[in-house]
This record gives C-alpha cells, structure tokens and sequence, in this order.
C-alpha cells in the first residue's frame, strides 16, 4: 500500500489485511489461484480486500484506509478527513479535498479539510446558548472538532469513531447522547454517517450536526457545481447569525445560480423542496469530479475564503439566530427521542473527467 504522507510521515504498523473478516474474505472480483490458498479439495482465490494502516505525521495520528482505487486518511483529532484520493489511469493517487493530505496548517486562510460540526454547528450567539436550563459553551462548529478520538473500529472498509457520552464536556452538551461516526467505502464512493444514540431514559435531546468539506478546484469563480432542480429556500443570515428572513429560490436545474464573489458570506439552503438531491462538483482545469449524494440532507452551506475550494456541506441544522432561542428551539434542530438513535448521512463519489 502506498504512503499517503510524503515527506515526514511515519508509519508505525505495517499494512494489515483484514482477510479475517468473513464479509470480505470472499468479496470482490476473483484474481487468479495464488499457490498456498488451498485447502483439500476446496480452491480459494485471492480477493482484493480493504488495506489499514496507522501514520504519523507532524504529530498528528492519521488512520489510512484503501479499498481498490479509493483511500481515506483520517485525523483522529476530530476525526476529520484530511484526505480523499483515487488512482487515476496511470496509477497515480490524486487527491480532492483542499490541501488533500496535508497536516500543518498553512501561512494563510482556511486551515482544515472536512470539519466535523456537532453538536451544534456554525456558531452560537456569543459563543453559548440555554439548552434545558443549562449554558452550552462553545466556539465554531461544536466541540467535535477538537475531540481527542481513540483509536477506531476497522470493519473492513469501514472506520468507526466514537464519543461515548461519559466524555462530552459538561460545559459543551448537557444531556447523555453518544455518537458514531462512520466513514465507509461502498459502490465507489465515501459513505459518511452520523449516529447519535439518546441514552436518557426519559428526556427528549436535540443536536444539529454535519460536515464542512472543502474540495480542491483550480478556483471557486471557475469550477461548476451542477445543482438539482428543485424549490431552494434561502436562509439569510448577516454576521453569521440567521435573521429570520427567507427567500425561495424556484431553480430548473444547473450550475448554482449564485454570485460567485459572495461566497465568504455563504448561502444557506433549505433542501425540503428538492427531491433529487444529488450535486455534482466539476473542476474542468484539474479534471477533477465530485458527486454528492444529499438524499438524507435537509440542508446545505456553500463557501469559500476565495483560496482554490468550495465548500459543499451537508447539515442537519442551522446557525443560531439574532436574537437568539434555547437551543432546543433552534431552526433545524434535530429531535431524538429518549433512548432512540438518530442515523443519518451522505456519500462523496471522486471520479475523473474521461
């Protein structure tokens, strides 16, 4: 398996294939007999199975996994993908976040990959909200994008974090309700999933989540992001912080029909009237496609500091408001009954122009 890092990283544990698991032992195309993978009269054939390996690099532990011609590395510090690449048709893996693999931050700009937001997200009025009579606490995007995640659980082409609630902040989220969180490759795409289990016997929670990923293009003024016809619903929100105005937008399908230079504002919309929720981000310079599949998103953010990528997150919620609401109350929220779970997600598929 390839090194993902370059110059600096250090692999502490060799490839693993994880032939072990039943589900991918056999899984797969069949290659060609391999002598020693025979058994009496039974002939087993080798199969391409998913690849993990642990790195380090400027400090960082990164968790790397490769399935065929797609491999995730993943920042145990928020769990956050730093990178998404695929092989082109020479054999060279290419990467499609921002800064795909890189770990210091740079001299400038936007920092990060794919924040991972929860359990709010964006920002809170003063950087705290009354959930249930207690103050909540926090900075951008929730606390999870600093969380000191363990070590994950490989389920073949699978990565699963998690946050057991014993160790969410009191300050950060009152209330008992875990999480896991799941990067998975299936059908040639990244499956990205978000699990909130409410472990309160009787009291109802809210959260709001979801991912800010920024993808590599030559830059926003340029690239084409193929938006679905559908009724958009615009929320304004000045200073970052919802007004309570609107604006439908009735749109038949194609680029998005934003002014591009308004980005570092960002436009926020409502997806409840788009029924086919499927973007496609194209970058004709590098050659770069992405599609997204939001089918399970009820919204959407658009931004970017104008550097070279476009921000296309899916949410499960809102920005606060100004005035602000108890946090329960915020537009967007998502309702877990007491001791239910609340699952949702989105795949990335990277492709290459033809």
């Amino acid at each position: 398996m390839a090194s993902i890092a370059g110059p600096g990283a250090k692999k502490v544990r060799n490839r693993v294939d994880i032939r072990q698991d039943a589900g991918f032992r056999f899984a797969g195309r069949k290659e060609k007999f391999q002598p020693g993978f025979e058994s009496g009269r039974d002939v087993w054939f080798s199969c391409r199975v998913p690849a993990y390996e642990i790195c380090q690099k400027a400090g960082a532990s990164l968790d790397v996994l490769e399935e065929k011609d797609l491999r995730i590395t993943v920042n145990r510090t928020g769990a956050e993908l730093i990178s998404i690449a695929r092989r082109d048709a020479s054999g060279t893996w290419r990467g499609f976040l921002y800064r795909d693999g890189e770990v210091e931050p740079p001299a400038a700009g936007w920092g990060n990959h794919a924040t991972v937001m929860g359990y709010f997200l964006h920002r809170l009025w003063k950087e705290q909200s009354v959930y249930r009579g207690a103050i909540i606490r926090g900075g951008n995007h929730g606390f999870l994008r600093h969380f000191a995640f363990d070590a994950p659980e490989v389920r073949g082409a699978e990565l699963v974090y998690r946050v057991p609630a014993s160790r969410i902040p009191p300050e950060a989220y009152p209330l008992r309700v875990s999480l896991e969180l799941a990067y998975r490759m299936e059908n040639d795409a990244v499956r990205v999933e978000f699990s909130f289990t409410n472990e309160e016997p009787e009291l109802t929670a809210h959260v709001s989540f979801g991912l800010h990923p920024g993808f590599a293009v030559t830059s926003p003024s340029t690239c084409r992001l193929h938006m679905p016809a559908g009724t958009y619903v615009r929320h304004f929100a000045p200073g970052n912080f919802l007004d309570g105005k609107t604006g439908e937008i009735v749109f038949a399908g194609g680029d998005m029909p934003f002014d591009r230079e308004k980005l570092p504002d960002s436009y926020l919309l409502g997806l409840e009237g788009v029924p086919n929720r499927v973007f496609t981000l194209e970058d004709f310079e590098s050659g770069r496609r992405v599609v997204l599949d939001f089918s399970e998103v009820p919204f959407l953010t658009l931004w970017s500091d104008m550097n070279p990528f476009l921000c296309v997150e899916p949410c499960w919620g809102l920005p606060d408001s100004n005035p602000p609401v108890p946090f329960e109350q915020k537009a967007g929220i998502q309702v877990i009954p007491a001791g239910q779970t609340l699952t949702r997600g989105f795949s990335i598929r990277p492709g290459f122009f033809s």
